[in-house]
C-alpha cells in the first residue's frame, strides 16, 4: 500500500445499466471545490470485464479504472479498495451525484472531530422529471453515537437513520472491517452498520448527494425485496454489527485512522 496522502478515495462500482450516468457522477467531482492541499481520486470499478467503460470516462489523471469477474456492487467496491491512496474513502454509486462542497465538508468533519471513524449526510432523491424530493425525518446534525445507527434501524424495521449512500470513511476503518459485505444488496448499509458498530460517526445537515430514482436501478428491482434472501441479508448484518459490538468493547480510535 502506498503512503497515504491528503486524498478523498471516492469509489464507484459500475455495472452495464449505470454507465450512462457515469458522466453526471464525473461532473459533481469536477465541482467540488477542495480544501487547501487536498483533492480526490475517483476509483471506478466494473463489476465485470467487458471492456464497456474504456469510452465512458474522460480523460483525468484522477480517475483510477479497475474491473474483475463479476460478483455484485460489494465484491466490487471492495476490488477497488486496492487502489485506495488517500486517508479517507467515499462512496459514490455511479447512477448518483455530489452536492458542491460534499467532500469538504466530510473533511472539515474528521479534522473538527478526531473521534469519529465515518460521516453522512442528508440526501435528495433525484427523480426522472429532474425534480428533487427530501425526507423530513433525518436526525440533527453533529456526533452519531456508537451503536444509535444499529438501534434505529432494528426499531424501525430495517430503515437506517442516515444513508448508506453518502458514507465517507476513514481508510483504516474500512480495512478493519474487511470493506463491503459478500450480499448481492445491502452491502452498503452493512458497511454503515459494522461502522456504527465500532465507532460514532457524524451526519451533516446539509444536503450531500443527490440520488437518483430510475427504473434500472438494484433497489427498484422486485427481487431486492425477495422475502427469503432480503431477511437473510438483514439477519446476517444484524448479526455482524453485534458481534463487532461486543468484541470491540472499547470502540475503534479514529484519532488513530
Amino acid at each position: 500500500m502506498e503512503n497515504l496522502t491528503q486524498l478523498v478515495s471516492v469509489i464507484t462500482p459500475v455495472h452495464a445499466p449505470s454507465i450512462e450516468y457515469l458522466a453526471g457522477a464525473y461532473a459533481s467531482l469536477a465541482k467540488q471545490e477542495m480544501p487547501p492541499g487536498w483533492d480526490w481520486q475517483w476509483l471506478v470499478q466494473e463489476d465485470g470485464q467487458t471492456g464497456a467503460l474504456a469510452d465512458a470516462l474522460p480523460d483525468d489523471p484522477r480517475i483510477s479504472l479497475g474491473t474483475g469477474r463479476p460478483g455484485g456492487p460489494g465484491v466490487a467496491r471492495t476490488l477497488a479498495l486496492s487502489r485506495v491512496a488517500g486517508e479517507h474513502i467515499k462512496v459514490l454509486d455511479a447512477d448518483d451525484q455530489l452536492t458542491p462542497g460534499a467532500l469538504a465538508r466530510d473533511i472539515a468533519a474528521f479534522d473538527a472531530h478526531p473521534q469519529i471513524g465515518w460521516t453522512t449526510s442528508r440526501v435528495l432523491d433525484l427523480l426522472p422529471d429532474g425534480s428533487t424530493a427530501g425526507w423530513d425525518k433525518d436526525p440533527a446534525g453533529g456526533i452519531i453515537e456508537r451503536g444509535a445507527v444499529l438501534a434505529f434501524w432494528q426499531a424501525n424495521d430495517y430503515r437506517a437513520s442516515v444513508h448508506p449512500a453518502t458514507l465517507c470513511l476513514r481508510r483504516d476503518l474500512v480495512f478493519a472491517l474487511g470493506g463491503w459485505m459478500a450480499l448481492p444488496a445491502s452491502e452498503d448499509t452493512g458497511l454503515l452498520l459494522a461502522a456504527n458498530a465500532v465507532t460514532a460517526g457524524y451526519f451533516t445537515r446539509e444536503y450531500g448527494l443527490l440520488y437518483r430514482k430510475w427504473p434500472g436501478q438494484v433497489t427498484s428491482q422486485a427481487a431486492h425485496r425477495e422475502p427469503a434472501e432480503y431477511q437473510a441479508r438483514m439477519k446476517i448484518i444484524e448479526a455482524r454489527a453485534q458481534t463487532l459490538a461486543s468484541i470491540v468493547p472499547s470502540g475503534f480510535d479514529g484519532a488513530k485512522a
